[in-house]
């Protein structure tokens, strides 16, 4: 037990993380009813671009003070470029089609940005370092890096952000409307291309946040990082409840204390001695989505809502 202070700020960081990743799965599909399964890849070219920012822009020697910030205007722009163009040329085409034909091209479109990347990004066959901040803080028993300090104060900005946002402010209102009745928010003259568009920067401008908190953290990319990745984000989201962006961040906060709380604990239960360690918490994190969708299938702050026709 004098480990659990520690084990749960892991839980904490690792959460910020999926919930920020999260954010932008809930958010298209709460507008347009669509799981971007190509939102992971998202997140994984926001790290290269900002990897290539601090690579082949900045001067060499440069303080971290100076580039983090360059590097997140760098892979935010990359990031936000692939999503809005995912949903011009990808998405945007097929929304009166079959639900199966966007899920099927969101898996196509995955795919081919994990390849673009391990083709033309020099050395992205294998990981790539990236700048770390690894300067560590003792706060009573737990210790935590700069790169946590990083992620922490980038999820509270990004949400106390989105929700004035959503909240305040007239496109956000509309963004709401949209989400209600995509129709009847056409009729009182809402451009909903606009705001689907601009949901999807806003989820790409948050993997962006994310990749580059990941990197600073763990201090390498690769470019399969976005698969799982993208695979717990969506599923925070949907333990979170779907379509709720707070949800989104909820559910992220809770997958990553369970997982990092059964990693840490679960092999000292009797009989549970190999199904613990950190090669079992995808498993865990899993069945705890399974779960929530037995006892509560529209998720933690989700609501029962009639499909729409």
């Amino acid at each position: 037990m004098n480990t659990l202070p520690q084990q749960l700020a892991n839980g904490l960081l690792l959460g910020s993380m999926y919930g920020l990743i999260a954010i932008g799965y809930t958010m298209v599909y709460g507008i347009v009813q669509l799981i971007n399964f190509a939102h992971g890849e998202i997140f994984m070219t926001g790290a290269f671009g900002a990897l290539t920012v601090y690579l082949y822009i900045l001067p060499d020697g440069t303080n971290l003070a100076v580039a983090v910030p360059l590097m997140l205007i760098g892979g935010a722009i990359v990031a936000v470029l692939i999503a809005v163009g995912a949903e011009r040329f990808a998405y945007r085409p097929l929304r009166g089609a079959p639900r199966l034909a966007p899920l099927i091209t969101a898996i196509g479109l995955s795919l081919a940005l994990q390849e673009l990347v391990r083709n033309f990004y020099p050395g992205a066959d294998r990981a790539r370092a990236f700048p770390g901040l690894d300067t560590t803080h003792d706060i009573g028993s737990v210790t935590i890096k700069d790169a946590d300090i990083f992620l922490v104060v980038a999820a509270i900005v990004c949400m106390s952000g989105l929700a004035w946002f959503v909240r305040k402010s007239r496109t956000g209102r509309a963004m709401q409307a949209t989400a209600q009745d995509p129709d009847t928010a056409q009729l009182m003259g809402i451009d909903t291309n606009r705001i689907i568009v601009i949901a999807f920067a806003i989820g790409g401008l948050f993997a962006a946040v994310a990749a580059v908190a990941y990197g600073l953290k763990y201090g390498s990319i690769d470019y399969r990082m976005g698969f799982l990745m993208g695979l717990k984000a969506f599923t925070a989201a949907v333990l979170g409840g779907i379509g709720n962006i707070y949800g989104a961040m909820l559910g992220g906060i809770v997958l990553g204390v369970a997982e990092t709380l059964a990693s840490a604990y679960i092999d000292g239960i009797p009989g549970m001695d190999k199904l613990g360690g950190q090669s079992w918490a995808n498993v865990w994190a899993f069945v705890l989505l399974i779960l929530v969708l037995l006892f509560r299938p529209q998720g933690l702050l989700g609501e029962r809502v009639a499909d729409r026709a």
